[in-house]
This record gives structure tokens, sequence and C-alpha cells, in this order.
């Protein structure tokens, strides 16, 4: 990355006093979605956001915006909306005019996606699935000298599990039974009780998982969820997609984004007095987008609060690996619930994992697994049925959960660097977590509560009157004006808070940590230059 020079930084202030400054400016700028003066570049933009356009010339066509799914078109993502568009239009100008903006390369910021952002493979991992996705060199002689005996042996004990060995075919619509017992087994030695292979069910990244459970647990509009604000979208959009009602309750920022029982009482009071049926409570741990993980006493109150009100406990806990301050330790709700003696009749609890999250991040291999306990036979056949619909998860993403569960131990060829790998990685991120959180704490009128776990950061920016009215007049929440002057003015992508839910009257931004630590001393200086300018703007 070029560093900025003296001519280049009076470039971005220049560029964004004119994308920000007046409120006529900056809705003109907003609905072009790119600062750039270039006609054929801001036309295309234009082409791309403008429904009417699009309307026009498929308006003979039988699937309308006027007769398709009205779910569908409720239902949001805002990890890969309108300001990632935006993003794409400036990268391809850059691409085709590499002077066109005052920045040289666009910064996503806005997905927890690691291996897009430079990080690498885990070694071991990728030999296992190396291996198993072409046998035929297992018996080559080249093959000791190239990779590791722990790794030649992973891979024979899963191919031996796989039916015709074959990583190209159908599996068990659960996932393939060897593997299931690997991670079952993973799961007993994180938690020191009991799990059971026939309770896991392999999935395509836990996405997949939390559609299915949407699936069984929403029969109407009258059928509510409780999550959290802030959320993570796929929550909302899966509600929403299934025709449900998202029972929100609040995070206290004050506290670090705790959850209060309290607020959940309330919340629970309001949605009966509705009539919403609440049928099961999500839980983020560690946060997404906030970043806190939860404490063990904490847990246990979230528990009871389940069982005494009949909820099924969804746990999202993709992210068990993330945690990045000595003071706090990841505990699983099963294992929470079981030390309180809960048993399998006492509590429904899904547990949710994933290979794309942790320090693995193998996003685009979409593995992950749900737990699915305190269930009767009759509902778990059901689920077996709605799993059974698309026929299995891929069988690349069932090895990676298995190896996941199941690393490399003391004694292993692999484990020494296995281990360096891994801890190069989360300390890696935690390091940019605290760098980023310290930048924001430093800027004027942000607050920044500290990064615990996961792989994001979640500040509050108070923003000037001047700037909200101006976010007003271009027809868009202040968070995502502030956005999108950022992205205009430096190429830093992060998604607006209004996208993940907050509290009314409190702005956001979504942060991830995970572009390269070497990249982090450029984002805290385009992002606090851009910040001093915008203030200075729309202070007065």
């Amino acid at each position: 990355m070029r560093r900025f020079v003296a001519d280049k930084a009076k470039h971005l202030i220049n560029k964004t006093r004119t994308t920000c400054s007046s409120p006529s400016t900056t809705t003109k700028v907003l609905q072009r979605g790119t600062a750039s003066t270039s006609p054929s570049s801001s036309q295309s933009v234009v082409r791309f956001l403008s429904t009417d356009s699009m309307g026009s010339d498929y308006s003979s066509t039988p699937l309308t915006l006027n007769n398709v799914n009205p779910k569908v078109l409720k239902c949001e993502y805002a990890v890969r909306g309108e300001i990632v568009n935006l993003a794409q239009k400036l990268q391809q100008d850059l691409k085709e005019n590499p002077d066109s903006h005052p920045f040289d390369e666009i910064l996503y910021c806005n997905i927890g996606n690691p291996q897009s952002l430079g990080q690498q493979p885990v070694t071991f991992f990728r030999e296992v699935l190396a291996l198993c996705d072409h046998p035929l060199i297992l018996d080559k002689s080249e093959t000791q000298g190239l990779f590791s005996a722990d790794s030649i042996e992973r891979a024979f004990q899963i191919l031996d599990q796989i039916p015709g060995r074959a990583t190209g075919a159908y599996s068990h619509s659960q996932g393939i039974k060897g593997l299931r017992d690997t991670i079952a087994s993973g799961i007993e030695a994180r938690d020191g009780f009991p799990a059971d292979p026939n309770d896991i069910f392999l999935t395509d990244g836990a996405s997949p998982a939390v559609h299915m459970m949407m699936q069984l647990l929403i029969g109407s509009a009258n059928d509510g969820i409780f999550c959290p604000l802030p959320q993570y979208p796929l929550y909302s959009a899966s509600i929403t997609l299934h025709g449900g009602t998202l029972v929100p309750y609040y995070l206290d920022e004050e506290t670090g984004w705790g959850l209060e029982v309290s607020e959940l009482e309330n919340q629970l009071k309001t949605a009966k007095s509705k009539g919403i049926n609440v049928r099961a409570l999500v839980v983020i741990n560690p946060g997404n987008p906030t970043g806190q993980v939860l404490a063990e006493a904490n847990q246990r109150e979230i528990v009871e609060f389940c069982k005494k009100e009949g909820l099924v406990l969804l746990a999202d806990e993709v992210y068990q690996e993330n945690v990045y301050v000595p003071e706090k330790q990841f505990h699983s709700f099963k294992k929470i619930a079981r030390s309180m003696g809960f048993g399998e009749k006492d509590i429904s609890l899904v547990s949710f994992q994933s290979v794309s999250k942790g320090f693995y991040g193998e996003c685009g291999k979409r593995g992950g697994y749900m737990e699915v306990t305190g269930f009767s036979p009759e509902i778990r056949e059901q689920i077996y049925k709605v799993a059974s619909v698309n026929l299995c998860s891929n069988i690349s993403g069932q090895i990676l959960a298995s190896l996941v569960m199941s690393p490399p131990k003391v004694g292993d060829e692999s484990y020494v660097s296995f281990a360096a790998e891994k801890e190069g990685i989360l300390s890696s991120l935690a390091r940019r977590a605290k760098t980023l959180e310290d930048a924001f704490n430093s800027l004027e009128g942000i607050t920044c509560n500290k990064a615990e776990g996961a792989m994001y950061l979640f500040p509050r920016i108070n923003l000037p009157d001047k700037a909200i009215k101006a976010a007003e007049e271009a027809k868009t929440a202040p968070d995502a004006f502030y956005a999108k002057c950022l992205l205009n003015a430096t190429g830093i992508v992060v998604v607006p808070g209004s996208g993940f839910g907050q509290r009314p009257g409190t702005w956001h931004f979504r942060c991830t940590i995970l572009p390269q630590e070497e990249k982090i001393p450029a984002i805290v200086s385009r992002l606090t230059e851009f910040h001093k300018q915008f203030m200075d703007e729309f202070r007065g």
C-alpha cells in the first residue's frame, strides 16, 4: 500500500469537503454512490442502483416488485448491502483509472472473511483436504516428503469413513457418520460432558442451520424469536423470510454489551401483550457485531430464563476460538446447562459452529454444524426431513468441521507448526483489535467498548445535528451517511449500525479487525484524518 503523502492527503481532504460539505451536494453524491468525476462511472452506479430503469426494461416479465414474495422485499442483509455495492464500483473505478480517487485500494472492513484479506489457511487442514480430494497421491512415494505423517494418517482415516472413498459423492443427510463421531468427541473434550453424534447435523456453514431451525420454529407471524440488538443480520433476515416476528432485546452498551434478564422479561411481557408466542431465544457468544464475551454467571441466568419460560435456546457459538482478554473464557451453553444439572429432557438447546471463523477462516469451504439436544424423537425426525431436502452439506466442509473439532495433538508431527499458526493468528487479531479500539476512542464523539472477542468492533458515534440533518435530506440513516462519506473519502468499508439494530437515537458502525496487521496503521491514519475533517464540516 502506498503511504499517504502530502498531496494525497490534501486530495482526500478536498474530496471529503466536496462529498460531505453541504446537504444538497451530499445528497447528490450519495445518490450517485461515488465521488468519481467520470460521467461513465457515475452513470453506471446509477444504472446499478436504479429500480426505475430496471422496471422499464423488464415491465412485461411475469415477476415484478409488485408480485414478488413480500417477505423477500422486506428482508435486509446489511453486511453485503448498498455500501458494499458502492465499494465494488469504486474498486472498478480504481482498476480502470488508478488515480480516480484519493486512495489506491478499497479496504474491506465490512465482513468476517479472513482469507480474502490475506490470512493464510492452516497447513494441516489444507493438507488433509488435498489428500482426501485426490486420494491417488496417498500411494505415491513423493507424498511422504510433501505432507506430514499425521495429515496422511488422518486422510486415510477419513476416506475409510466415506462411502466409496469419494468426496464428490452425496453423504448421509446429517453428514458422514465417522465425521460426526469425531465432532462429538471434540465437543466432549471441550465441555467435559457427553455428546452424541446423532445430535450433530453437518451443514454448509452455520447459516443453513439457522434457517433450518427458523423453518421448524416459525409457523406464522404470531411466532416470535427473541433476538439481540445489535444482532447479526442473518437472524433478522431469516426470521423475516420465514414469516415470523423478531422480538428484540437490547444489549446494554454501558455495561460492555451485557445481556440483562430484566430486559428479556420486559420484552417477553410486551410481546405476549401483542399476541406474539415467543418460541426461542437467540444468543450470540462471543458477540457479533459487539465483540463481548458473556460471563459464566450471565450464561447461567440465560439458561434459567429459557428453562422457566419454555424457550428453545439458539446459541450462536461460531466465534468460540476468538477470545482476546485473559479475564474472559468461552463456555458453551450446553456445558453451562449440564453443569447446572439440566439434562436432555430439561432444556431444548441448539448450538451452532462454523469453520468460517475462529483462527481457521475457511469461509469459502462452507462447513459447520449444529448440535441439537432436548428435542423429542418425533421433532428430530422433522429436523432430519428438512435436512434431507437439501440432500447433504458439501463434503469438504464436513471434513473441515471434523478437523476443527479434532486438530493435531501434542506428539503429532504437525502439532508444533499447527500451534504456532494458531497462536500467530489469534495474537495478531488481539493486537489489531486493541489498536483499532484505541484509535476509535481517541476520536471526537466516538466511544468504543473493549474488544473481548469475535472479529469486530462496534463503536458508537455521536453525530453533529448538521450531519443528521444532511442524512435526512439524503434520505439515509445518519450512520449510513457517515459510512458512505468515509468510503468515498478513504476507501474504507464499514457497515452502518442501523443494519444491525441499535437503541433509537444512537448511531454506530461495525468494523472488522481482519485487514492484515501491516495495513492497520494506514486504516487508522485514513480514518483519523477523515473523521477530523467530517467533524469540522458538520460541527457548526
